[in-house]
């Protein structure tokens, strides 16, 4: 049996589709990692209109194999801070290699992850290997992947400041979250307003002949 149809109702912006697509990439191209958090509150709401729009992405056979943990409970952000701090220390004192090492050099990056104390929320995204009933899903990476891109537009548009986090491991997250064995740990996000100073590395994008091949 076939799914119901129904009429297509296509967003059309006020503008002129190139000059509407040149307003939204200067609104995007502002979007950057940050690690320096406001404590400002950020409300329950903000963040649900913020999930829903993540929850609009497509997905393989449309099973929509996400879910986000959105956490604001100061114990539970802590102890997830403490558990990821101990996997980032394992990475950089053992696992890293000498090149990946180098790499971040130029970041400052480290095992701390205080930022996770002070941030409003942190948005543990889940990837479902299975339904929530044991049903099949497929493309499951690609699907948590173009959601988690969404996501953090979304976030960016409402004001907000992001920082993806991959601890590996990530195993304790479903842990300390006590979430069942179907759903994987894909990604840690704070999200909270920017402190008023933060900085952020002065970075280049690469342009539009580096990111795309036209063939017309």
């Amino acid at each position: 049996m076939s799914i119901p149809q129904k009429p297509f109702s296509p967003y059309t912006p006020e503008l002129e589709s190139v000059d509407a697509a040149r307003a939204f990439y200067e609104i995007v191209k502002q979007r950057r990692t940050v690690r320096q958090f406001s404590q400002t509150p950020v409300p329950r709401e903000v963040i649900e209109q913020v999930l829903l729009a993540a929850g609009t992405a497509p997905s393989g056979a449309h099973k929509q194999p996400w879910r986000f943990i959105a956490v604001s409970n100061q114990d539970i952000k802590h102890k997830i801070r403490l558990a990821a701090e101990e996997v980032e220390r394992e990475f950089y004192e053992q696992r890293a290699s000498d090149r990946w090492l180098k790499d971040l050099e130029v970041f400052e990056t480290s095992p701390d992850k205080s930022y996770m104390d002070t941030v409003p929320w942190l948005i543990i995204v889940m990837a479902l290997r299975s339904t929530d009933d044991g049903g099949q899903v497929y493309y499951l990476n690609e699907s948590v992947g173009i959601a988690t891109g969404m996501l953090l537009t979304a976030a960016h548009h409402a004001g907000l400041a992001t920082l993806t986090h991959t601890p590996s491991p990530m195993n304790f997250l479903r842990d300390v979250l006590g979430r069942p064995e179907h759903e994987r740990p894909y990604m840690v996000i704070p999200m909270g307003y920017p402190a008023a100073d933060c900085t952020v590395p002065d970075l280049d994008r690469k342009g539009i002949d580096e990111i795309s091949v036209f063939l017309e």
